[in-house]
């Protein structure tokens, strides 16, 4: 319910804050509107507003909006009311009208950034876990318990690092841009600064997915190689293990986080372990033998004990004030748009997999994953998905507002509109593109929901 609830409302906000945008561009270049439409199809609610008698609806397809305004090439139009028609404004007031609404995104994801800055999101610190063998984290250094504190792209800038998803940022905009990170780290209390170059090399912006960031080394904040609940006649419980057992040794070799121990137990499918264990102050010595379980993807067995493993990893609360909240809000914007653009741009040309494509099916998923964790992270949600629809909407492709506004620029160039005919077919050729886009982007929602990707 919480998920259908909070995809609604990011539906419902989003078309209507980019609808408004162009409505009140419109109203502005005095463009007489005749419905603001929220959604398509069959009218469920209507009602006339305003001295034009304006008529806003709600229709049941909500996956989308539209406004209609007054215009020769629509239909008859009284001469009194020519001059208000959306064709006979100079053609800066027409792109003024177009680009309002992808603008009015952009503006709300400012605001909502801003907001969730001011309320303040608790996220995970940026205290690293073991990384993987042969990773780019494990090749530069990075060990467990390193707490990075600053990160730069191009070893010049540097940024503070406020978290693990601040770190995990920092890292896809270095592989975006096909560029070593500079990281600054220390101990976990801080002391011990000292700086790590992380290459990127073996993992492409081609394969750049959900598990890009594990692939770094980079996918595991510390926790404590704690034991959590022991499934009955597992590995574990039969070797005699505990709830809040903490693991010290594995055949003599130290366990330094909970990464470690989990990496270990994979890496020794049907293997008897020594195990040393502390439990109420005293030290305990157990043989464990994990289980076989073939892998997901592979023929490669993994090993599994049947018990949680791992502690509660340590969080911050990263909040700013009004000011800092709206500078950051905007800087936040910028680099979503422009990180939004370069992967669509690799995705053309074919250096980024289309599986990062998402559709309505991620989109609520996600939707009630954020609005369960908390008001901040639903705030930071609904800047991404709105940052994502004003970007979109400024393609160059029929149909979008970046389309309407490459007709303009064709206008202002030649000193002539887009002829009917050419505008029939870029209408039918957009079509047919998002059609594409669309099919694309719900195989991926499908395909993520059965877990083939």
């Amino acid at each position: 319910m919480l998920t259908v609830l909070a995809f609604v409302v990011t539906l419902a906000l989003l078309i209507v804050v980019h609808e408004w945008g162009h409505y009140r561009a419109a109203v502005a270049c005095d463009v007489k509107v005749l419905r603001f439409s929220v959604g398509f199809g069959r009218v469920l609610w209507r009602r006339r507003l305003g001295r034009d008698g304006c008529e806003f609806v709600v229709s049941a397809l909500p996956l989308g909006g539209y406004v209609r305004m007054l215009d020769e090439r629509e239909g008859v139009v009284d001469d009194a009311e020519r001059q208000r028609a959306f064709n006979r404004k100079p053609l800066w007031q027409r792109a003024f009208v177009v680009v309002a609404g992808p603008a009015a995104n952009l503006f709300l994801a400012v605001l909502l950034y801003a907001a969730a800055q001011m309320w303040g999101v608790q996220e995970v610190k940026s205290v690293l876990g073991t990384p993987s063998v042969d990773t780019p984290a494990a090749r530069a250094g990075l060990r467990a318990g390193d707490w990075v504190r600053a990160a730069s792209v191009d070893g010049i800038e540097w940024r503070e690092v406020n978290s693990l998803s601040g770190l995990r940022w920092h890292a896809m905009e270095a592989l975006l841009d096909g560029r070593p990170l500079h990281l600054t780290v220390s101990d976990r209390d801080g002391r011990g600064s000292r700086q790590v170059l992380l290459r990127l090399d073996g993992v492409s912006a081609a394969d750049f997915d959900a598990q890009t960031l594990s692939r770094l080394g980079l996918g595991t904040p510390f926790s404590e190689p704690v034991l959590a609940d022991i499934v009955a006649g597992g590995p574990a419980a039969l070797a005699g293990l505990r709830r809040d057992d903490r693991v010290l040794s594995l055949d003599g070799t130290v366990v330094a986080d909970a990464a470690a121990l989990r990496q270990a137990i994979r890496a020794s499918p049907g293997v008897p372990m020594r195990w040393l264990v502390e439990r109420d102050g005293r030290r305990v010595e157990l043989v464990v033998t994990p289980r076989q379980v073939p892998a997901t993807a592979g023929t490669t067995n993994i090993g599994r004990i049947d018990a949680g493993v791992g502690g509660a990893v340590e969080k911050v609360l990263v909040r700013s004030g009004p000011v800092q909240a709206v500078v950051e809000g905007a800087r936040r914007t910028w680099e979503v748009s422009t990180l939004t653009l370069s992967m669509i741009g690799r995705m053309l040309v074919g250096q980024a997999a289309l599986s990062n494509l998402s559709g309505p099916l991620t989109i609520a998923d996600v939707a009630g994953q954020s609005a369960s964790q908390g008001l901040s992270q639903y705030l930071a949600f609904l800047a991404l998905v709105s940052v994502s629809l004003g970007v979109l909407n400024l393609l160059p492709l029929p149909m979008l507002d970046g389309g309407h506004l490459m007709y303009y620029l064709f206008e202002g160039v030649t000193g002539r509109p887009v002829s009917d005919i050419w505008l029939e077919r870029l209408q039918r050729g957009g079509i047919a593109v998002l059609v594409l886009l669309m099919s694309v982007a719900l195989y991926n929602d499908v395909a993520r929901l059965l877990g083939l990707q």
